[in-house]
């Protein structure tokens, strides 16, 4: 957790918790925890600020592959190599071209009452900026099975690459948002928000649209385009 510090003054009052509060405005989704602490005069708050982002990033793992009794281990080899051939040629036709494959793995298969069976695999994996058209082929995939392909299809993942430079721009406002949520907490008791004392960052939430499943230690949605992400900022104000 980040944090940032400030000189600290004494100060004396009572103590009370002010509760939860949660503003909602456009995009930005905010909400925030007051408490005053007796010791030193300080009102803390946490607020948040939520903004709506595109993933620019698509990853796509696709499984092609054969399960043979022993002695069909050779021709399931060749099977799949050339299954993934297709595969392959099938994202090269459709102008995807950034390509990477795993090692073949051959699994065993134990029974108690037939034959032991071998499952020959690989994995081919791409990754592009178009996320769209990752998006499209994820729906056409079928296809393949026509052409005689066995073909198991992951569903796509979709990342945010400029994440670090979201948070931090959201981390300014997510602090801005607080000092707000301190002024009206502060001048509804008759006081004043003085000086910022100190500030913490949050986690982030990489959230699909309208979700409310954040994490403890944060969360990063990949399975939609669309997302929001939230970023959670701890601010302690002094209090005249």
């Amino acid at each position: 957790m980040d944090r940032i510090a400030f000189l600290d003054k004494p100060f004396v009052a009572a103590a009370f918790v002010l509760g939860v509060g949660l503003l909602l405005t456009g995009s930005v989704v905010s909400y925030t925890l007051y408490s005053i602490r007796g010791l030193d005069n300080t009102l803390s708050v946490t607020g948040s600020a939520k903004q709506d982002v595109t993933a620019d990033t698509a990853k796509w793992s696709i499984e092609v592959s054969r399960t043979v009794q022993e002695g069909g281990i050779s021709g399931a080899y060749a099977a799949v190599a050339q299954d993934a051939t297709v595969v392959k040629k099938y994202f090269a036709d459709a102008g995807i071209s950034s390509t990477t494959e795993t090692t073949t793995f051959v699994d065993q298969n134990y029974t108690n009452n037939g034959p032991t069976t071998y499952r020959v695999h690989e994995t081919i994996t791409v990754e592009s900026s178009d996320v769209n058209k990752i998006d499209a082929l994820s729906h056409t995939i079928g296809q393949l099975a026509n052409r005689g392909v066995q073909v198991e299809a992951r569903m796509p993942e979709y990342y945010v690459s400029n994440l670090p430079e979201l948070r931090v721009a959201l981390l300014g406002q997510a602090v801005a948002d607080a000092k707000a949520r301190a002024e009206q907490i502060a001048k509804s008791g008759g006081a004043s928000v003085g000086s910022l004392k100190s500030a913490a960052s949050g986690v982030v939430q990489v959230l699909a649209p309208n979700s409310t499943n954040v994490e403890d230690y944060g969360s990063y949605d990949t399975s939609s385009i669309q997302k929001e992400v939230m970023v959670t900022a701890r601010a302690t104000f002094l209090v005249r």
